[in-house]
């Protein structure tokens, strides 16, 4: 059984990940600054069952605190640890683009140190599918040509790659960057398009569709990510870096389609201009960690839209 540091932990990926590794009997030492970036109740709400576990401690503190970041790390001594914590948001970076600095650059540079002082086996760290940019050829494989991001979030995700190879090369920390594809599921964070739209639909109220509906989007179902970065958990290298995505497309106006038919509603589409650092379409080439990881994700969008509308039916 291992002690697992993780940081973002009360968030949609990492309170799923905490109650996955809990049930299998590891310890987690929790960190997660609980910000405003959506109502920091929801945060709360999803630790309610990991927080019954022996093995689970929580801390509310910011990865940008370097001295504190560096104290729980003295007290929990991890044998491996998850990075997911991240200012999140393509469009909100555009606004602020030195918040996603700060966060996302000079807090995950003091997780890098930590890990050098502390010397777990490894660091899994969440990267994004936002680092492909505007790249049109698909699928996305892990050696395409990235130097051309198009949004701050996408930047600093992919300055966070570049540096762990850096400690990985020069200092031998063994790192595995997880590329994730628009994960969807129970929890997933408010302000993404199908949590949003399935509560406009249920409200009847308008949805925003930002184009002509034809924008594409790789979709991952919780349960496949957590899968794949278990597998990651349990399987360091010196520097890896894998998609974590279904390898499949839907567009965005099949996707309104499907939960107009899962809410049994009739949705009011509402055009608008695509945004600035929109893509036009994500879709993972997943070979590459199937054959490393084992990863193999098995949620249709048809399932996962189902499990996702019961979900928010029953909150």
């Amino acid at each position: 059984m291992k002690r697992i540091l993780l940081t973002g932990a009360a968030g949609f990926i990492g309170s799923h990940l905490s109650e996955h590794l809990l049930e299998r009997g590891d310890t987690v030492i929790g960190i997660d600054n609980f910000n405003d970036y959506y109502d920091p109740q929801v945060k709360r709400g999803n630790v309610d069952e990991a927080l019954k576990s022996e093995r689970y401690t929580l801390h509310k503190a910011d990865i940008c605190d370097e001295s504190r970041l560096l104290d729980f790390f003295d007290e929990a001594k991890p044998d491996v640890v998850v990075h997911l914590a991240a200012r999140a948001g393509v469009r909100p970076s555009l606004q602020d683009p030195n918040l996603y600095h700060r966060v996302n650059i000079i807090g995950s540079q003091h997780i890098l140190d930590a890990c050098l002082k502390y010397k777990p086996s490894h660091l899994v760290f969440a990267s994004s599918s936002s680092v492909y940019g505007g790249i049109t050829e698909t699928p996305f494989t892990e050696t395409m040509d990235i130097a051309r991001p198009i949004s701050p979030y996408a930047a600093t995700k992919r300055m966070n790659e570049l540096m762990g190879h850096v400690y990985s090369h020069v200092y031998g920390l063994k790192v595995t960057m997880l590329r994730f594809f628009t994960v969807y599921g129970p929890r997933q964070r408010p302000d993404m398009a199908i949590h949003k739209f399935t509560r406009l639909l249920l409200e009847d109220r308008p949805i925003p569709m930002f184009g002509d509906g034809s924008t594409r989007r790789d979709y991952t179902y919780i349960d496949d990510v957590i899968d794949g970065v278990v597998k990651s958990i349990d399987r360091p290298f010196d520097y890896e870096v894998f998609n974590l995505g279904e390898s499949q497309t839907t567009s965005l106006r099949e996707l309104i389609d499907l939960l107009a038919h899962h809410t049994g509603k009739t949705p009011i589409i509402e055009e608008q201009p695509l945004q600035p650092g929109d893509v036009e379409v994500t879709y993972a080439d997943i070979s590459k960690a199937r054959n490393l990881l084992g990863y193999a994700p098995k949620t249709s969008m048809d399932e996962g839209i189902a499990r996702f509308v019961d979900w928010y039916r029953g909150k």
